[in-house]
């Protein structure tokens, strides 16, 4: 027996009430990143609430993860110091009960980073977030992912998408013109962001920083939704006044500093739709 679907009115008031929460805990988000987009999933994180810390250093890094309120796990640049760092720090934030995320970048085209990723999810990440294509290759479909590209459709990987939910316990966020976000018995949809995130560099790095944001304070469905939905909104609003990517960059964090609880819970009712895996 399945549990009742949420409401899309009490979604949205979890959202909403989760970036409240966010705010007024600043949690500390320990981040093994992407060297390429530090910086912005830094800013992105000091724009919603949260307070980054961006230390990949052995025996430093799974210090910090025990003590944080939330981890991201991105492989966007495995270099040695942080192979080093991701298994210790993983089982640190697992052994004292903090929520982590895995952002699984170029897997299925890259085979260290697909190892690394393979080995990860044994640890029961709380979100995976990822394009089509590296979410279908994480769950052993066939992918036709070209680097960090997605050459997937969002819909036709839905089913992979559950697969890796129910594998590993947990929520899995994929990202599109229409984003999935997904435990394995719960769908939700959500139409919302615009084309300029796909011209600047670490918007997807910077939505998996704000997912393991939200997820030090709630249920991982609620938080990759408020996330996925918090920088949609934000992009929907920085493109009014962007001349092109760089202002447009600019004006995103700008907006997720702005962005207020009533925003992000009135755009994920307009945003999302609730349904069930086919």
């Amino acid at each position: 027996m399945t549990s009742a679907l949420p409401t899309p009115d009490d979604l949205a008031a979890a959202c909403g009430a989760a970036l409240d929460e966010l705010r007024a805990r600043t949690p500390l988000v320990q981040c093994l990143t992407n060297e390429v987009t530090t910086n912005l999933v830094a800013n992105a994180l000091l724009a919603i609430g949260a307070s980054p810390a961006m230390a990949s250093v052995p025996g430093e890094a799974e210090e910090l993860a025990g003590a944080a309120g939330a981890v991201l796990v991105n492989l966007g640049t495995p270099g040695p110091d942080q192979r080093a760092c991701l298994a210790p720090t993983v089982a640190a934030a697992a052994g004292a009960g903090v929520p982590w995320v895995l952002d699984p970048v170029a897997v299925g085209v890259l085979s260290v980073r697909t190892r690394l990723a393979g080995h990860l999810l044994g640890e029961r990440p709380a979100v995976v977030r990822g394009n089509a294509s590296e979410v279908r290759a994480l769950a052993g479909f066939v992918s036709a992912g070209r680097g960090v590209d997605a050459r997937d459709d969002v819909d036709t990987s839905a089913d992979a998408a559950d697969v890796l939910a129910r594998r590993t316990g947990g929520v899995v966020a994929v990202s599109g013109p229409v984003d999935l976000v997904t435990d394995g018995t719960t769908q939700v949809r959500l139409a919302v962001g615009d084309r300029l995130l796909t011209t600047i560099t670490g918007a997807g790095c910077a939505l998996g920083g704000l997912v393991a944001a939200f997820t030090s304070v709630a249920p991982p469905l609620t938080a990759a939704v408020a996330a996925s939905t918090a920088l949609g909104l934000a992009a929907e609003r920085a493109v009014i006044d962007a001349r092109g990517p760089a202002s447009f960059q600019v004006g995103l964090l700008d907006e997720l500093y702005l962005l207020t609880p009533d925003d992000l819970a009135c755009r994920v009712a307009a945003a999302q739709r609730i349904g069930v895996p086919a």
